[in-house]
């Protein structure tokens, strides 16, 4: 399935690297907004208060419009550009990125800071979950409590096979069962729900949303 939208990260990664005595401590976060990852600095900012620098690159909104970045003392474009651009180079968005560093006494030059706060977000990155965004269909169906678990069993598998998101099953009069899908896959769905209820069954097309599935 083609992805039309940059990725994001499922979770917080913290990643440290040294180099020549400094320490470069990679702190990345998936966000909402940029009020949530200006949050975000303001925690390691706080909790990191007795470092040299809290250095920052973000990207945010759902095609990565909006980008941002801070050197924070550090020689201009040496520190949040890199960042920013490991960010960009990734096609990711929603995510902020702000590397502590402890300074060891030893001056790397520019090109050897633009090395270091880059490296140290590719290498925490390395280790994050990337969560892949789809634009996917809602299909909503209801079959009696009885057959509930046949009908969960063969929606769970189709979704396993078709690239899909299983969503969670509501219990009231009747059991509706949900699933989100490509557009291309919804007339195969149909198909197959029909197969499986013999005709019985008829699917009904809701919503369309972005979502993010592990990579």
């Amino acid at each position: 399935m083609p992805f039309t939208y940059p990725a994001t990260i499922a979770a917080r990664v913290d990643h440290e690297l040294e180099i020549k005595r400094s320490r470069f401590i990679a702190h990345l976060r998936p966000v909402s907004s940029i009020a949530d990852a200006e949050a975000f600095i303001a925690t390691i900012r706080k909790e990191f208060w007795d470092a040299r620098h809290n250095c920052v690159a973000m990207v945010t909104g759902l095609n990565g419009e909006q980008a941002r970045s801070s050197d924070d003392g550090e020689p201009s474009g040496t520190a949040g550009v890199p960042m920013l651009e490991v960010l960009r180079r990734r096609t990711l968005t929603d995510v902020v990125a702000v590397v502590t560093r402890y300074f060891g006494g030893i001056k790397l030059g520019a090109g050897g800071l633009v090395r270091a706060y880059g490296q140290v977000v590719s290498d925490a990155l390395d280790e994050a979950t990337i969560m892949r965004r789809r634009a996917l269909t809602r299909v909503i169906f209801d079959v009696s409590h009885a057959d509930a678990g046949r009908y969960d069993n063969q929606l769970r598998a189709w979704a396993d096979a078709n690239d899909s998101v299983l969503g969670e099953t509501e219990y009231g009069a009747s059991a509706r069962l949900s699933v989100w899908v490509q557009d291309e896959a919804l007339s195969r769905l149909r198909e197959d729900i029909a197969a499986w209820s013999s005709g019985a069954v008829t699917p009904e097309t809701g919503e369309t949303r972005v979502v993010d599935v592990p990579a």
